[in-house]
């Protein structure tokens, strides 16, 4: 069901441009569904870009686990990391010549300018600005230097950013392809960082160019983004470029409407693959979100979907990430689409593959005196959520609140973890139970409660190792929620702790 309101020539050009500094989210996954069934139904390239210039949070192994989940879910690009094109590098880390070239042009047209503003004014100044009540942002003291004042600054060595100017009056207008007509006050849009003090490029930036540069035709984000459009969109009119279209999708929500997130649900791909999902099974899920067939039919595959797609039919109202249709969804595949074959062959992979089985044997054997031992020491390996009870958490030792810091440190160190190994896990763990001045047997038993469901198990940190974090995660967090719960209030000032000693 071709959409004729679009228009295939130029040809049709989309793009995902995930960031690698935390775990691949379904959120990634579910724009890069709508963008590459819009693409590929019009005959179109989806191209990945990784937008990698955060040189602090940005890791190698995130972008790893990105590109492998993309591919799990089967939503393979036309271009990008690893199938280049000619429009690469498709890394920004490796384009920084692109966007001096590009900020110097903005410089030279006045359009841009240098900041030399502290991070302790702006600071103070976005204090003020909330005391007061008002709108927070720049204030544009820097624009009053001279050309000849801002050199002088830039050879004397100051730590500089370079800013967008902003009109200061009017409103940006802008079509909106699923939503219509949208006016924004130019007094309510900052006058952002462009390029950092680092020399890199900010996404606003990096994002405008990269898009012009790649011929991407039509933007399909998130609608968190629309605040924003009004800067890209004076960035195209800075440089003279014609404007792609832009849609902007409505968010993923958790059932009580907030946005979707990790505190409320599970968010990381690579969670719903470790926990036994299929993964055509959790594309066409994503795929409702917003969305349906003509026909009303709720099971479909990526080719169906693209085949049936018309984009004008997306539905603004969050769509609700629901974990219960989700499995209803994933329990129909596995009845309808796998013979008893293909359900054994799966379940071994998943389960019993050699490289899960090896890790696992040297924990377990040492505690086995006959091979019906093993299911009873070894299931939670196996297994998604476990069934905890409060009182497998007692230690008179420990009361709840200090269960709950050890819980949630816990989580909080390894989720800061770049490289995901056996001796950087213990590493850490030892740390927290020091700062936290804990023997190490009573900081040990919250975590085998959570990990195994035992108070006594395999090593707990070996556990966790072959775990990984997605379902580590969800254990520790399940193991949060028997012991009460942490409130939000609560919760910040836990924070604030663990900052003040880690």
């Amino acid at each position: 069901m071709l959409d004729t309101n679009i228009i295939s020539n130029p040809p049709v050009r989309t793009r995902i441009a995930p960031s690698p500094t935390g775990d691949p989210h379904v959120g990634t996954a579910y724009i890069a569904l709508f963008n590459r069934c819009f693409a590929h139904q019009h005959g179109g390239q989806f191209i990945l870009r990784i937008e990698d210039t955060d040189k602090k949070r940005s890791t190698e192994r995130s972008e790893k686990d990105i590109l492998d989940s993309l591919r799990w879910l089967g939503l393979q690009w036309d271009e990008g990391p690893g199938c280049e094109g000619e429009f690469g590098p498709y890394r920004q880390s490796e384009r920084s010549h692109i966007y001096k070239s590009h900020i110097n042009q903005l410089l030279a047209k006045d359009c841009a300018f240098p900041c030399f503003c502290t991070a302790g004014r702006l600071n103070s100044l976005r204090k003020e600005q909330m005391e007061q009540k008002q709108q927070t942002g720049y204030d544009g003291k820097c624009l009053s230097f001279t050309k000849e004042e801002a050199e002088s600054k830039i050879s004397a060595g100051e730590s500089y950013v370079i800013r967008i100017k902003i009109p200061a009056e009017g409103e940006c207008e802008f079509e909106d392809k699923l939503r219509g007509p949208v006016n924004i006050s130019w007094s309510q849009v900052d006058m952002q960082v462009l390029v950092k003090s680092d020399g890199l490029p900010t996404y606003h930036f990096a994002n405008v160019v990269d898009d012009h540069l790649m011929k991407i035709s039509h933007v399909i984000r998130g609608e968190e983004w629309i605040n924003s459009t009004p800067k890209h969109l004076l960035l195209y009119s800075y440089f003279d470029w014609e404007v792609p279209e832009f849609y902007h999708m409505p968010l993923l929500r958790n059932p009580d409407k907030s946005k979707l997130s990790k505190r409320k649900n599970p968010t990381s791909i690579g969670y719903y693959q470790a926990m036994g999902y299929l993964p055509q099974a959790l594309v066409n899920y994503l795929g409702m979100m917003g969305w349906s067939m003509p026909s009303g039919e709720e099971k479909f595959s990526q080719q169906e979907m693209i085949e049936n797609f018309n984009i004008a039919r997306v539905s603004l109202g969050g769509p609700i990430f629901d974990i219960e249709k989700l499995d209803w969804l994933n329990g129909k595949y596995i009845r309808e689409d796998l013979d008893d074959d293909a359900f054994r062959k799966l379940f071994s992979e998943w389960a019993f593959n050699d490289e899960k089985v090896r890790q696992i044997v040297p924990l377990i054997k040492q505690r086995v005196e006959r091979f019906s031992d093993v299911a009873k020491i070894g299931s939670f390996f196996v297994s998604g959520e476990l069934d905890l009870n409060v009182v497998d958490f007692a230690n008179k030792n420990l009361d709840t609140d200090a269960e709950l810091k050890i819980l949630q440190y816990s989580l909080w160190e390894l989720e800061a973890l770049k490289q995901w190994d056996r001796e950087a896990i213990e590493s850490c763990l030892l740390k927290l139970c020091a700062l936290m001045e804990l023997k190490i047997r009573d900081f040990l038993v919250p975590l085998f409660v959570s990990i195994s469901g035992n108070v006594v198990s395999t090593s707990v940190i070996e556990s966790i190792f072959i775990l990984k974090l997605d379902i580590t995660r969800a254990r520790i967090r399940k193991g949060i929620e028997v012991l009460g719960g942490i409130s939000k209030k609560r919760a910040k000032l836990m924070e604030k702790e663990y900052r003040a000693f880690s």
